[in-house]
């Protein structure tokens, strides 16, 4: 934590998906970022003043795009898929792969970068449990630890109730967002707001957290911790 913190220049993935939408929805409302860089396959179709948008097709290698990536004091690493219906081989080259490689060029060029991954809850730290996704997860945790960045933070969100109003929401919730409610009574330490963890990732930016590893229940309190 920082006396007088600095307003963050900030790099979002995934803003195409629910997840990287919200997050990308919270840093553009919040006062303590300045500027926002979005890295998308496609266009994602939103204009502010302080969003600018890179198309780039092939994740696997950013090295044409590195120059346009300095400067910047933070990445909210919200790219990724469902292991639903997939091999090991395949789920590990889009998550593991794909994350260490973006990683490892923004490292090179950002030394000084916060960077913060979307990983999930029970995801494996010890590499070896039986459920393959939350292995996978576990070894991108490790591996992003590894690499020199100022700070490096995952965020193991459970359900997530969306942000009213945005585009990207999977359309499964439609059907479940009615639990949200007693969940939240039930289970508080399991399900939060996709809100929250966007502020949670600009708290932890600026003003840092004293884990590495924030499951739902730091998430939710680090989201209302500073004002915005």
């Amino acid at each position: 934590m920082t006396d007088t913190p600095q307003k963050l220049k900030v790099i979002v993935t995934g803003a195409t998906g629910m997840v990287g939408e919200g997050v990308l929805h919270e840093c553009l409302q919040h006062p303590m970022v300045d500027k926002v860089l979005i890295v998308n396959r496609r266009q994602s179709g939103i204009q502010h003043p302080r969003l600018t948008e890179i198309i780039h097709k092939d994740f696997f290698d950013i090295s044409p795009i590195q120059d346009q990536l300095k400067g910047y004091d933070a990445c909210f690493f919200c790219l990724g898929v469902s292991s639903v219906g997939m091999k090991e081989t395949e789920y590990y080259k889009l998550t593991y792969t794909l994350t260490m490689g973006f990683a490892t060029v923004l490292a090179k060029v950002n030394p000084h970068m916060v960077f913060e991954y979307i990983s999930g809850a029970s995801t494996d730290s010890t590499e070896k449990g039986r459920m393959m996704w939350a292995r996978v997860k576990g070894k991108t945790e490790n591996d992003l630890a590894k690499l020199p960045f100022k700070k490096e933070y995952n965020f193991r969100p459970g359900y997530m109730h969306p942000t009213p109003g945005l585009k990207n929401t999977n359309k499964y919730y439609k059907y479940i967002t009615w639990l949200y409610p007693i969940l939240r009574r039930i289970t508080p330490n399991s399900v939060s707001r996709l809100s929250d963890l966007g502020l949670a990732m600009i708290n932890a930016a600026v003003y840092g957290f004293d884990k590495p590893i924030l499951e739902v229940k730091d998430i939710n309190q680090l989201a209302k911790t500073y004002p915005h």
